[in-house]
């Protein structure tokens, strides 16, 4: 999986909004430095016990927004589907560009592809190998044919380790959800528990508001 051209923004607006129930604003001592947002502790220690408290008291999380471009396989993004209170994907078109470029390998997520896995007597390479040149001859046919019985046939057995791109944007409050124990923290696909976990942590103050419950 790839997360590419992440951007955070809204950290100052929303750390001083949370203030706003008790009009504690003198208190507010997060700054921006060189571009890049500081949380001051006043703030911090409020923000973390916010979090504490429960998603009613946690609003500011909602606030503070991130913008990514996620490439990862069809049976990841089924997952992420899930989440569709405060999220939004925009993702490319398999239905409009499949058959614009050759289908090979590195079109699926391999990352963690055993091609030597032997079942039978078989390996597994060899049948991925056959299935991957059956979907590029469907594809060749129809650009050569337009006969759409062929484009069918191409959407109709793509596997779900087709990648595909997405432009997504997220809350922290979405991120604090995703990445709890109870969720994708210690799931069994890699590519939530690994790649997507991984990547969460680097966004900024991840181990103070995404994973609070490691600082406890």
């Amino acid at each position: 999986m790839k997360f590419e051209n992440t951007e955070v923004y809204g950290f100052k607006r929303a750390l001083k909004g949370m203030r706003n129930p008790l009009e504690s604003w003198h208190k507010n001592d997060t700054v921006e430095e060189n571009g890049k947002v500081v949380i001051g502790e006043n703030d911090l220690d409020l923000a973390q016990r916010l979090i504490k408290s429960g998603s009613e008291h946690r609003k500011f999380m909602r606030q503070i927004f991130v913008s990514v471009d996620i490439t990862g396989p069809l049976y990841w993004w089924k997952e992420f589907d899930t989440y569709k209170v405060g999220t939004t994907a925009n993702s490319t078109s398999t239905m409009h560009k499949l058959a614009s470029t050759p289908i090979t390998a590195e079109c699926f997520e391999i990352d963690d592809y055993n091609s030597e896995l032997d079942y039978d007597g078989t390996k597994l390479g060899d049948v991925i190998d056959k299935h991957i040149e059956f979907l590029e001859s469907m594809r060749v046919k129809y650009l050569e044919t337009k006969d759409k019985a062929y484009w069918k046939e191409l959407i109709r057995w793509l596997p779900s380790a087709w990648q595909q791109t997405r432009t997504v944007t997220m809350t922290y409050e979405n991120l604090l959800a995703m990445c709890s124990k109870g969720q994708r923290r210690f799931h069994k696909l890699t590519e939530w528990s690994k790649s997507f976990i991984d990547w969460a942590r680097t966004l900024p103050y991840a181990q103070e508001l995404i994973f609070p419950d490691e600082t406890e």
